[in-house]
């Protein structure tokens, strides 16, 4: 089976993050699958909704596949990666019918920014939110992601789970409005589908200016952050906390 499916049933496109055993963490094929996906949605005037959701019941998407980063020699390795984050997170934020993140289990670094750049967000109730890089691998994000977070969740609340590096829970994601509904656990299907209906039913061309407009809002004047990513992904520690992650060890950090 494919690491990431991309079904059509009527009128609603659904992508699958498909990697169970790795909470469904995104390799560099699944970025580009997405991208692919988004580009379907927008192109096929049969699709009027599209969903995301991960496999499993673990996970919505556990970050990126962190054996990858293995390969990352210096800053500029951070750079790349970042923009190529970038580049699929705002086309899934430009797609222009309703999009849906529908997250059971964990939803934590780039798919965390994955579910922000929907346009709705339905959970179950024992799903979790976060970024906890500053106890995991010690890199950053990209001036795009920060700006995501910032937008939904406030600067406080943005930098006390990240300097924290806590996970929020449905609840705590529900009132802080980034999440639209919580469902009891087992009940995602049933009230996705409901939303959809919804979705389904409205005036595409007023829901695809709103989701336009919001987005626009957000990146207008976004400053650049090459800086930032630069000098964490071409520290020591970057590199140490890869390492101690894929060997499942202990990192000490030291802020070079």
């Amino acid at each position: 089976m494919s690491e990431l499916e991309v079904t059509q049933d009527g009128a609603v496109l659904t992508v699958l993050f498909n990697r169970p055993e790795a909470r469904n963490a995104m390799t560099f094929a699944m970025y580009e699958g997405l991208e692919e996906a988004c580009a379907r949605a927008d192109a096929e005037e049969s699709v009027r909704v599209l969903v995301l959701r991960g496999a499993g019941g673990r996970a919505f998407v556990a970050g990126t596949d962190i054996a990858q980063f293995l390969e990352f020699t210096s800053g500029d390795d951070g750079i790349a990666y970042e923009a190529r984050i970038e580049r699929v997170v705002n086309r899934l934020e430009d797609v222009t019918v309703p999009t849906v993140a529908a997250v059971e289990g964990a939803c934590v670094g780039g798919g965390l920014a994955l579910a922000a750049a929907c346009d709705l967000r339905v959970a179950t109730a024992s799903s979790r939110f976060g970024v906890p890089i500053a106890r995991t691998l010690g890199n950053c994000l990209s001036m795009n992601t920060y700006s995501l977070l910032v937008h939904h969740l406030g600067p406080g609340r943005t930098l006390d789970m990240l300097l924290r590096a806590k996970l929020l829970s449905a609840a705590d994601a529900a009132a802080a409005g980034f999440v639209g509904e919580v469902v009891p656990d087992g009940e995602l299907d049933p009230a996705l589908a409901s939303l959809v209906e919804t979705l389904l039913g409205h005036a595409p061309l007023s829901m695809k200016a709103a989701g336009q407009a919001v987005a626009r809002l957000r990146r207008a004047g976004l400053p650049d952050g090459d800086d930032l990513v630069r000098e964490v992904f071409g520290s020591a520690d970057f590199r140490a906390g890869v390492r101690a992650f894929v060997d499942r060890g202990q990192v000490s950090w030291t802020g070079r």
